[in-house]
């Protein structure tokens, strides 16, 4: 479930949609969390599916770390890639921003995470990277972590919306990581280990 102070706005004919803040979003909040309404598709259920739902899925599903594809029900799967996101996946089957959101900005993810199956190049942002790649997440969830880090220090001083679509074991969690008790899990741990998977479909994550 998408954050509720959002909206979806057409950007351009090349880019398609993306999600925008309605309100201000603070540092610490969190953005996305999976629900009771998102559709998990294992490889092979997904494989078993024509056209045109390969063409959907491979649109807007992310992958999960046992290499199943989820798709959000929401505006959650309108959010589109930045190499300068200003929201990051948790371990916690959720998205937290990473820095103030201000009104009318638009919310973006980091594809790197989101286990891909091919490569692609994003458009230019003058940042360093330029192509997101499958593995990417193994190459800088120390980046990611130290970010996620800093997020969370202030996850229990604002207000958290989607704290009732949470589950109560993973909240707490959550808690305990913001104030210290517990440490984080790191970002690495939602890594697809694709060798482990046992039928590898034909589809891939793109930029919308």
């Amino acid at each position: 479930m998408i954050h509720p102070s959002t909206e979806l706005r057409f950007i351009n004919h090349e880019i398609g949609y993306g999600v925008f803040a309605t309100e201000r979003i603070p540092k610490g909040t969190i953005t996305w969390t999976l629900d009771k309404l998102d559709r998990e598709f294992s490889p092979t259920e997904l494989e078993t599916l024509g056209e045109p739902y390969h063409q959907l899925l491979n649109r807007y599903c992310y992958r999960n770390n046992i290499g199943s594809f989820i798709l959000c029900w929401d505006n959650g799967r309108y959010v589109n890639h930045s190499f300068r996101a200003n929201c990051l996946s948790t371990a916690y089957d959720s998205e937290i921003a990473i820095r103030d959101i201000q009104p009318g900005e638009e919310l973006t993810d980091d594809y790197g995470y989101l286990n891909l199956l091919t490569p692609f190049r994003a458009r230019d942002e003058g940042a360093r990277r330029k192509h997101v790649y499958p593995n990417d997440l193994l190459k800088y969830y120390k980046v990611w972590d130290k970010k996620l880090l800093s997020a969370f220090k202030h996850f229990s001083r604002v207000e958290q919306p989607l704290s009732t679509v949470m589950s109560p074991y993973v909240w707490e969690r959550c808690l305990r990581v913001s104030g210290g008790q517990e440490d984080m899990d790191s970002i690495v741990s939602i890594y697809c280990d694709v060798s482990a998977v046992e039928a590898e479909p034909t589809l891939s994550r793109v930029s919308a």
